[in-house]
């Protein structure tokens, strides 16, 4: 199965990182030598306070689960079946990695027009050069508060230090994920950062972190820790991975110079660091990018990304050698936790092979943009993967696309899709229900529009459906239903390492995030008479805690390690979980009207692109406002390289004004009342949307139309654009 030609992905060619000799460099008889020893055995917690376990509180226990410091130690929350789960440190998963399926393709990254692939021996080769090349990296500066504080300019530093920081900022990439891994193989604390950020925000990044190397991608990238590096007295050298450098400076790498300093360290000495991590020691920082909030630091320990990967690998229906092996693509920003768990962490604990786009996908130098669907399409064609994460908007694009091409169609056509669709989305709800058998007529759907459907989204080959961020709406769920295609929706946050609840075919329950991560707990508090309250978390998964922010630690986790998420949402008899929004903070989903009253904006804002499906994003406000108003953006064409918004409307858009015998084609024939048949459908289709709402303040007072900006996505935020 190594063979990538069997896989029906890219053809091999020359490695970005030549192995030197790996078999003769004693890197097997390293990673024998690690297997045979074992770490001490960590004390067994299980839930405080779950009757399930009868395990009353432990008072005494309340700062043992967290802490707000960077080398701080905390207390794993070990359940019944901890011997057969013991902690692990993320290197010891990587080695194991390579022991087991050391010829298997690992990753790949496009270079112009040819794939540049690596074996899991050589990704576990490169990620130790790297390692040793951190510890090796030479500075000649601590920074600019430090020079004029002491009026005296240091001399040289050597190596990263322990539990500090190297900054990951640029789109993904064979160099960012061997980056990631080497820093914490050098006992350093990985922080990938969003590549949209500010300036200033990096700056904050940075000082919290204690960042002393930073590692780009780009000029445009370098540029930002330029600006700011003379206020940064940890920072020691800059790794630039992508692009020649145009201009040398003092401390300033190629990506090819950074690891050529690994001959100067040992492989004694790098496992000598390595031995001395432990599983509940930070690893990552990973913080609250692209939002307005200052940037806060969630720290993310060993056994946290170990024990999490492990999870969800048996919640999932992952292939794994000899019998098969998994095929990703990985284009969400890895600087996410839920991304970076399934793309980077997952892969590896299945051996699975994952592609990075071209970097050619990332030429784009303007402000952020909404993702469109070129790059990241031609790239699920190139390469098939068996296994694809989206997040609402990208698959909303997918449905735009296929439902453009349905009306491209012949009316024969058209009829046939109808037919099928029809017959998918009834007999998977029947699936659901419990019966499991198909129409006879069920594979010819297959064969006419199924599999066509899948052909043309480049998942001809997939297995698993999963989707990140916020839950889709029903009919998004539909729609892809009808073509035999159940998207697997999740539910996580960052403090939870990005995943608690998963969806797959053996939990799969249409508007619901599936079920709790085996040996993890979740809890409903503040019930109401419907069975909705506010989300507690439990489990290995649940963060360290705030870096330097011991107070805002403790509202989050309380004495018993309970993380209070500040999610409503409510569990059905078969431990299913259902959330509904977010009752606090800037990513408040529930509006408060001036009444008192607490509206739920989500089935709303549905049953608005139901009535109006003209309508692609619609907004619901009235935050302490004594009535709810909508903003409504219509189906417009995407520029499918750069994710812009065009003027013309989508076949979609066009057929419906069609049929309420409108004229328009464009955004500009509708906008400000100019087309009053497509205005008084809006109008009838709010009123509509009124006759179902619940009480008089869930009703839309007022709506309007405006025009779809430039903008990025909040399930991304900030990031990719060019490559969807």
């Amino acid at each position: 199965m190594s063979d990538p030609k069997e896989q029906g992905g890219p053809e091999r060619t020359q490695p970005i990182l030549a192995p030197k000799n790996i078999l003769t460099t004693g890197i097997y008889s390293t990673i024998l030598k690690k297997t045979t020893t074992q770490r001490p055995p960590v004390a067994e917690t299980k839930a405080p306070g779950d009757p399930s376990d009868g395990v009353s509180p432990d008072p005494a226990a309340e700062s043992c689960y967290w802490t707000s410091e960077r080398d701080g130690e905390v207390k794993l929350r070990l359940g019944k079946n901890s011997e057969n789960e013991p902690p692990v440190t993320v290197p010891d998963m990587i080695m194991s990695a390579a022991t087991k399926y050391s010829h298997y393709l690992a990753i790949g990254s496009k270079y112009k027009k040819s794939w540049q692939l690596l074996t899991y021996i050589e990704y576990y080769e490169a990620c130790r050069r790297a390692a040793k090349a951190f510890l090796k990296l030479q500075g000649t500066r601590f920074g600019f508060w430090l020079c004029m504080c002491t009026r005296w300019c240091p001399g040289p530093n050597v190596g990263l230090e322990r539990f500090h920081g190297v900054g990951i900022m640029g789109f993904n990439s064979t160099e960012w994920v061997i980056a990631n891994i080497g820093a914490i193989m050098a006992g350093g604390i990985s922080v990938g950062i969003l590549c949209s950020i500010s300036p200033k925000a990096c700056q904050v990044i940075a000082e919290a972190a204690e960042m002393d190397i930073f590692v780009v991608d780009n000029d445009r990238q370098l540029q930002k820790v330029n600006q700011i590096q003379g206020y940064l007295k940890h920072l020691k050298a800059i790794i630039q991975y992508r692009e020649d450098i145009q201009e040398v400076q003092p401390n300033l790498y190629s990506w090819k110079g950074f690891l050529d300093l690994a001959d100067g360290i040992s492989d004694e000495k790098l496992d000598q660091v390595i031995d001395s991590q432990k599983p509940n020691q930070c690893c990552a920082l990973v913080y609250n990018q692209g939002t307005s909030e200052v940037p806060k630091a969630t720290m993310l320990s060993h056994d946290n990304i170990t024990w999490t990967t492990a999870a969800a690998v048996q919640s999932l229906g992952y292939k794994c050698p000899p019998n098969g092996q998994e095929v990703l693509v990985s284009y969400l920003p890895l600087c996410f936790a839920g991304a970076q768990i399934l793309d980077v962490w997952v892969a590896i604990s299945v051996a699975g092979t994952v592609y990075f786009p071209s970097p050619e996908a990332a030429k784009w130098n303007g402000p952020a943009r909404a993702p469109g669907t070129g790059f990241l399409t031609e790239m699920l064609r190139e390469v098939q993967p068996t296994t694809f994460c989206g997040v609402p908007w990208v698959w909303d694009r997918m449905l735009d696309s296929l439902k453009t091409k349905q009306l491209d169609s012949t009316a024969f056509r058209r009829r046939i899709d109808r037919w099928a669709m029809s017959l998918g989305l009834n007999t998977n709800r029947r699936r659901l229900l419990g019966q499991i058998h198909q129409p006879l007529c069920f594979g010819l759907a297959k064969k006419l529009t199924f599999d066509p459907a899948r052909k043309f989204l480049g998942l001809k080959h997939c297995q698993q459906f999963l989707n990140l961020g916020l839950g889709l709406p029903r009919t998004t769920m539909d729609f892809f239903l009808s073509l035999d295609i159940p998207i697997f929706d999740m539910y996580g946050l960052t403090e939870c390492s990005g995943l608690h609840t998963l969806s797959s075919h053996q939990a799969f329950r249409l508007l619901s995030s599936g079920k709790a991560l085996p040996s993890s707990h979740t809890k409903v508090e503040k019930e109401n008479q419907e069975n909705i309250g506010n989300l507690c978390l439990w489990g290995r998964h649940i963060f360290m805690g705030y870096l330097n922010d011991k107070e805002g630690t403790k509202k989050k986790v309380d004495s018993q390690g309970w993380l209070h998420t500040n999610d409503l949402g409510f569990l059905d008899v078969d431990k299913f979980l259902y959330v509904l929004g977010n009752t606090s903070g800037e990513d408040r989903d529930l509006i408060t009207l001036s009444s008192g009253e607490v509206i739920n904006p989500s089935p709303i804002e549905e049953r608005v692109k139901t009535r109006i499906p003209i309508v692609r994003y619609v907004m619901v406000v009235g935050q302490n406002a004594p009535y709810l108003c909508a903003l409504l953006t219509l189906k417009c064409q995407i520029n499918p390289e750069t994710g812009e918004a065009r003027s013309a409307l989508t076949s979609e858009a066009v057929a419906c004004c069609r049929k309420i015998r409108s004229q328009s084609t464009w955004l500009t024939d509708v906008l400000y009342d100019r087309d009053p048949l497509v205005t008084e459908f809006i109008s009838q289709g709010i009123q509509d949307v009124n006759a179902e709402a619940p009480s008089e303040g869930a009703k839309i007072i007022k709506a309007h139309v405006q025009v779809e900006q430039d903008h990025c996505d909040q399930d991304i935020p900030g990031g990719h654009p060019e490559i969807l």
